[in-house]
């Protein structure tokens, strides 16, 4: 059965998204010159590990103008871009990628993340999008949960998880960029 992967980027202090809504806190980019090659061998070893990506309605509107023509990001926005996609979206009609195939938009995306489990193919990634995150985990459909720590606080703003989660711990790794990959598991 394929796993669903959740990526998200966080600060120390477990807040996903500052009180504008921004991520000015993230402090690495995979593909820089100036980031260390640990750093993206790490990102290109999870990017070829899945076949699918998932996506909320807010994380594809952000994406869908900038990754289609990210050319600046190498092999790894290749193979983004080369990803099936799906948008959970309730108002969207239609998702287009730049010159690459569309995503399809589901209504349900729980129902379509049960459904791409079951299928053969490589893992499911789910990009951001928090609230689509929530849904499925509350479902019971994540099983990694991949935070990239950054080495700044907030204080404020909105935190990853909105209630009690049990995880066991997979894996932390730091990087010289003084980002932290600490993966979990969701204990059931």
């Amino acid at each position: 059965m394929r796993k669903l992967v959740v990526q998200q980027w966080v600060t120390v202090d477990n807040i996903v998204a500052e009180e504008d809504g921004g991520l000015g806190f993230v402090t690495a980019s995979p593909f820089p010159e100036t980031v260390e090659s640990a750093f993206q061998q790490r990102v290109m070893e999870l990017i070829d590990t899945v076949d699918t990506l998932v996506l909320g309605a807010n994380t594809y509107a952000q994406s869908k103008d900038y990754w289609p023509h990210a050319t600046e990001q190498g092999e790894y926005g290749k193979k983004l871009n080369e990803l099936t996609k799906f948008v959970a979206s309730t108002t969207l009609e239609e998702a287009p990628w730049g010159d690459f195939p569309a995503a399809t938009v589901t209504r349900d995306p729980v129902t379509t993340v049960r459904e791409l489990k079951e299928q053969d193919g490589k893992d499911i990634w789910l990009w951001g999008s928090l609230q689509l995150m929530r849904s499925l985990l509350a479902a019971g459909l994540v099983d990694d949960v991949r935070m990239l720590v950054c080495p700044v606080s907030r204080g404020k703003g909105t935190h990853l998880f909105e209630d009690r989660q049990d995880l066991r711990l997979l894996e932390a790794t730091g990087f010289e960029t003084g980002v932290t990959l600490m993966r979990y598991a969701i204990r059931s």
